[in-house]
C-alpha cells in the first residue's frame, strides 16, 4: 500500500458535492487514489460483517452489475458484505470507494489490505476524515457511516441484524434524503431482522441491480432491454417458460392458457406469476398477463 495521501478541505472546489449537502460534512478529507466524481452516480452497499455465503454472493453480484451499468460502489471496507461489495465492483471493472474509520495511513481491518491495494490499482479511492495515527475508536464507525451514505445517491442494505452498523448507515441516508433499498431474506434468519424492520419502515424492497437503477432513474430509455435482461437472469425454468408463452402470444394471456401451453401445474403457474409481477417483469390487467415493456 502506498503511504502517500492527499488532503481536501470543505472549502476546496473539488470537495465531493453530495457530501456538502449532509448535516455534518467532514471539515477535512484525507484520501488516496481518486475522489468521487460528481458526474458518476455512487451507490452504497452495506451489511453485516458476519454475512452468510448467500449474502456475500448477493452483495457481490449487485455491485458487479451496478458497476457494469456505470455506477461507482461505496462501502466501508469491513469484513463481510462491505468487502463483497468492493470485490463485486472490481469484478465489474468499475470504480469503488472505501471509507475508513481510522487514520488514512492504516487499513482497517488489516485482513483487507490486499483488497484496498486492488481498489487503488483499479482507479478507485480510499477516504478517511481522520488524520494519520488515529486509531479505530468505537464512535468512528458510526461517524464513518454518514460519509458512506453521504457520498451516495442510494444505500443498499444486504443482511443486517437488529444491531447492525448498516442500520446506522440507513438512518443517515434517510436523514440525508437518500434512497434506502433492502434485499429481503428468510423471515426467521437473524441476519435479516434489521433489514426487514427497514422494509416495514418504508425502505424499498429490491432483488436485483435493475430495480435499483430503475428506482434511482439511472436507466435511460435505450438501456431498458439491458435492464430486462438483468431482471430475467436469475429466473428459474418455470418462470422462463411462462415468459416464453407471454413473449410469443402477442396478446395478454390468462392463467389457464399459460398452464395449457407450459404443461405446468396451475398452482406453480400462479406462484411464479406473482413473483414476476413483484419483480416488474410481468403486468396484469383484467386477469390476463403480459410482458412489462
Amino acid at each position: 500500500m502506498p503511504a502517500d495521501f492527499k488532503i481536501l478541505r470543505l472549502s476546496d472546489k473539488n470537495y465531493p458535492i453530495l457530501l456538502t449537502e449532509i448535516p455534518v460534512p467532514p471539515g477535512t478529507i484525507y484520501y488516496k487514489g481518486v475522489l468521487p466524481d460528481s458526474d458518476q452516480p455512487h451507490i452504497a452497499i452495506v451489511g453485516t460483517r458476519k454475512a452468510t455465503a448467500t449474502g456475500l454472493a448477493i452483495a457481490k453480484k449487485l455491485a458487479r452489475e451496478l458497476a457494469e451499468a456505470g455506477a461507482a460502489i461505496v462501502s466501508g471496507l469491513a469484513l463481510g458484505i462491505d468487502a463483497a461489495a468492493h470485490e463485486g465492483a472490481l469484478a465489474g471493472k468499475g470504480k469503488t470507494i472505501a471509507v475508513l474509520p481510522v487514520g488514512i495511513n492504516r487499513i482497517y481491518p488489516a485482513q483487507n489490505e490486499n483488497l484496498a491495494k486492488q481498489i487503488l490499482e483499479m482507479g478507485g479511492g480510499i477516504i478517511s476524515e481522520y488524520e494519520p495515527g488515529k486509531p479505530s475508536l468505537k464512535n468512528h464507525f458510526l461517524e464513518r457511516n454518514r460519509i458512506v451514505s453521504g457520498l451516495s445517491v442510494g444505500v443498499v442494505v444486504v443482511e443486517a441484524p437488529e444491531k447492525s452498523g448498516a442500520l446506522s448507515t440507513a438512518a443517515h441516508a434517510l436523514e440525508q434524503n437518500r434512497e434506502v433499498f433492502v434485499v429481503p431474506g428468510p423471515v426467521n434468519h437473524d441476519n435479516y431482522k434489521g433489514a426487514h424492520a427497514l422494509l416495514r419502515a418504508g425502505a424499498r424492497l429490491v432483488t436485483n441491480a435493475a430495480e435499483i437503477l430503475d428506482d434511482l432513474n439511472l436507466a435511460p430509455a435505450h438501456t431498458q432491454q439491458t435492464l430486462l435482461y438483468m431482471k430475467e437472469a436469475g429466473l428459474n425454468d418455470d418462470q422462463r417458460a411462462v415468459l416464453a408463452v407471454l413473449r410469443s402470444s402477442g396478446e395478454p394471456v390468462d392463467v389457464d392458457k399459460i398452464r395449457d401451453l407450459t404443461k405446468i401445474d396451475i398452482s406453480v403457474v400462479n406462484r411464479n406469476l406473482t413473483l414476476l409481477l413483484i419483480q416488474g417483469i410481468v403486468k396484469e390487467e383484467s386477469g390476463r398477463y403480459f410482458l412489462a415493456r
